[in-house]
């Protein structure tokens, strides 16, 4: 027996080691704590890489060093233990199993023994490794290998794709190179083209290719050396292409390392025929899936759905499939490299088009379960589910309206998530699918129904009153030919809420009240609570606040029976209104508290922007202008980002808000807040919002359109203790010498808004006319 000629045989890498620093302590801590660790992970993971990585630093560890087993290129399982003493340097006896020597040689030493590249050997690999575990105690295994050997004792380590940076929330230029995924595309591409800087215009291509290739390694190198041809820019806009593009591995590499699709051909081709045809078709879902839709839409053709479950773990296994464990329940997914090679040989096949009809089948019948489950108690469920499952439901629809028969699902589809658009503040995505579904399928029909009011009930919310009502329109008319009375107690409802819109109460309260009695015909509660509501807001707008009150609070109590929280979040805030246009503060603020808390699990930033603009309101009116001022900036940006502006009512409030805190800041100090508000994550604006102290109002200075709060105008026992703060800032107005129409014009409302508190005031002050109005401001000192 000859003794190696050196403590270990680990090759000098040629290119610098990138990152990983995290992977690799932690690689370490293990091999602290086993004697069997195997590194798993998709092809191009960089598990050999990290081996090698971890094997130089912890070579010292152990007294006979680290010492390598190259695996890739052999294919015949008997000679594994000869390999091994090949690379151990030892030389054979004649005669002599090299599995003896092997375990005679190692009884006695102290060393990592890396074996790479398992996969296609795997069971030898474990046999091997369990007989050297059990004879020698001295050496440590490190295997790597795409999945587990299944050893007693061994432990699996999946090795992460390197950080990617988040393309919703793109990093600084600065933030972008700290990403591992980044400074391995830099480091690659500049030894490519080594004038090449990551600049500002061409960082977001970088942030794309990194992201898009799933932090992969192998494909980040393969894309970098493209640098040598290809401006970044045309990397990026060349990867829905990239088995074409990532072609250019170095010459010396194993030809599974050349390419990419030589890669994932090397992992494909050990897989059994049914793991093979379950991979291709899900690849058909986007963004994850679950077991139940697996076992639906992967089926058929040589793979039962009892079968599912164990080759969906295989192909978990074998570093394919991704696990995920969210809220208690497993979801996979596939990396998108893996995605598009799966996609390419289902379409090869001839098996895209039934995959994809029965995902859009699945997937139409899970929104139509949760559409109605979206108005009571389990409407967090159902948001959530919907909003996890909103890119495979986006690719259902895309496949419907492509398909020459898919004309009445995709209206199905687009009407059943209306709701849950809107809720979630995809408000000009739902419209856009409405609008094409709607194209698609021109005929009459209750499907058509539906998506005409879901279409109609977003545009109204971006202020398109008239798109609204044509929708509506034809809504209702094919509601009243098929006798849905629901449908049109709805649509009249709706029709109601675009009347509120427009500010005119007279329209909102006949529609309402029309609503209202369809709907206590039908005998549904939670219909029967939205004209309510509606009225509520007819009677708001026109200044009538005690009638107001009543509206609300009966939608509301049929809301808390009925446990829908969204609805009795919007209700709350609106209360809060009231309670501030009455002057009651102190309620305002309880009121926005509980609506806000009500409404979080269920609302997207759209709908957290109306308590927030609330807030911001309360903030100024209690003395904390910069607080106010966050607040407000916060609700300003995210009714910017949503394209959706606010609701009238607290349009109104926000602006009022802002004017107030703006007069009481400097320049500097306004600037500063509202810099911090527009910055501000959802979360850290919604603990401002709870974060606003109670306490006396402020005196602070009211511009022409801010309603005075209550301190700022006379006590209840006053000459004007009658008016409402509203209809006090009119009066003021008025005194000064405005018209009627310059009025409206400062207070952004309808000049029928103005005659009505106009009306008020003087019944309430016992006066005639303008003239005396004005006199008695000026006698009792209003202005």
């Amino acid at each position: 027996m000859v003794e190696p000629v050196a403590p270990g045989n680990l090759p000098l890498q040629l290119t610098s080691f990138v990152g990983r620093e995290t992977a690799i302590a932690e690689v370490k801590r293990l091999l602290d704590t086993t004697r069997l660790l195997t590194l798993t992970g998709a092809g191009g993971c960089g598990k050999s890489r990290l081996a090698l990585r971890v094997g130089e630093e912890a070579r010292r560890a152990y007294a006979d060093g680290a010492w390598l087993v190259e695996l890739a290129a052999l294919s015949d399982p008997t000679l594994i233990p000869q390999t091994v003493v090949s690379a151990l340097g030892l030389r054979e006896a004649a005669g002599r199993p090299p599995l003896d020597l092997l375990t005679n040689y190692l009884r006695g030493r102290s060393l990592l023994l890396i074996l790479d590249n398992c996969e296609h050997l795997a069971a030898a690999c474990a046999e091997l490794a369990e007989t050297l575990l059990r004879a020698c105690p001295g050496p440590t295994i490190l295997a790597t290998s795409r999945h587990v050997l299944g050893v007693p004792g061994e432990t699996a380590w999946r090795v992460p794709s390197l950080a990617v940076p988040d393309l919703q929330s793109p990093p600084t230029l600065e933030r972008l190179t700290h990403y591992e995924a980044v400074r391995l595309f830099v480091d690659r591409a500049t030894a490519a083209q080594p004038g090449l800087r990551v600049t500002p215009q061409n960082a977001p291509a970088i942030a794309r290719i990194c992201h898009q290739l799933d932090g992969m390694p192998l494909a980040i190198e393969l894309a970098a050396a493209r640098a040598r041809v290809f401006a970044v820019e045309q990397i990026a806009a060349r990867l829905d292409d990239r088995f074409r593009l990532l072609t250019t591995g170095p010459r010396t590499a194993l030809p599974r390392q050349q390419s990419l699709r030589a890669t994932i051909d090397w992992s494909y081709d050990l897989l059994s025929e049914p793991e093979r045809a379950l991979l291709c078709r899900l690849s058909v879902f986007a963004g994850g899936w679950t077991l139940e839709a697996a076992e639906v839409v992967a089926t058929g053709d040589g793979v039962q759905p009892y079968a599912v479950l164990d080759l969906l773990a295989g192909l978990v296994d074998k570093s394919l499939v991704i696990a995920e464990e969210r809220r208690g329940a497993v979801r996979y997914r596939l990396l998108e490299t893996i995605r598009q090679y799966a996609r390419d040989r289902l379409q090869a096949a001839g098996e895209a088009a039934g995959a994809r009809d029965r995902q859009l089948a699945y997937f139409l019948a899970l929104a139509e379960e949760a559409e109605p489950r979206l108005r009571g108690a389990e409407s967090q469920t159902f948001l959530e589910r919907l909003e996890e499952e909103h890119a495979n439901l986006r690719a259902a629809l895309e496949w419907a309206m492509a398909s020459p028969e898919g004309g009445e699902a995709a209206l199905r589809l687009s009407g059943a998530l209306a709701w849950f658009w809107w809720l979630r503040s995809y408000h000009d995505e739902g419209l856009r699918w409405l609008e094409r579904a709607l194209t698609g399928a021109p005929e009459a029909s209750a499907a058509r129904m539906k998506a005409l009011h879901g279409a109609g009930y977003l545009a109204h919310h971006r202020r398109d009153s008239a798109l609204a009502r044509a929708l509506f329109g034809e809504s209702l008319a094919i509601a009243r030919s098929l006798d849905d009375r629901w449908t049109v107690a709805w649509v009249l409802h709706s029709l109601g809420r675009v009347a509120y819109y427009d500010d005119d109460p007279a329209a909102a309260r006949a529609l309402g009240e029309e609503s209202l009695a369809v709907a206590e015909a039908v005998g549904d509660r939670w219909l029967i609570a939205w004209p309510l509501h509606l009225l509520g807001l007819a009677a708001h707008i026109a200044a009538d606040y005690p009638t107001a009150r009543d509206f609300y609070s009966r939608s509301l109590a049929i809301r808390r029976e009925l446990g829908y929280r969204e609805g009795i979040g919007i209700l709350l805030h609106l209360l809060g209104v009231v309670a501030v246009r009455e002057g009651d503060l102190g309620r305002a603020r309880t009121l926005f508290r509980e609506g806000l808390a009500a409404a979080q699990a269920v609302h997207g930033p759209w709908g957290l922007a109306m308590p927030l603009a609330g807030f911001a309101y309360l903030a100024a009116a209690l003395g904390q202008p910069r607080r106010a001022m966050r607040l407000g900036a916060a609700a300003a940006a995210i009714s910017e980002s949503s394209h959706s502006p606010l609701v009238p009512l607290f349009d109104a409030l926000l602006r009022e808000g802002l004017e107030a805190a703006r007069a009481a800041l400097d320049d500097e100090a306004y600037a500063a807040a509202w810099a911090e508000g527009r910055a501000m994550p959802l979360e850290e604006s919604i603990a401002e919002a709870f974060a606003v102290e109670a306490g006396p109002p402020a005196m602070l200075p009211v511009s022409p359109r801010m309603p005075p709060t209550a301190a700022a105008h006379p006590r209840k026992d006053g000459p004007f203790g009658e008016l409402t703060p509203a209809e006090l800032q009119v009066l003021r107005l008025l005194s000064r010498g405005r018209t009627t129409k310059e009025i409206a014009a400062e207070l952004v409302v309808a000049v029928s808004t103005v005659d009505r508190h106009l009306t008020h005031i003087y019944g309430k002050l016992g006066v005639r006319n303008r003239a005396e109005a004005t006199a008695f401001s000026l006698q009792h000192g209003l202005v």
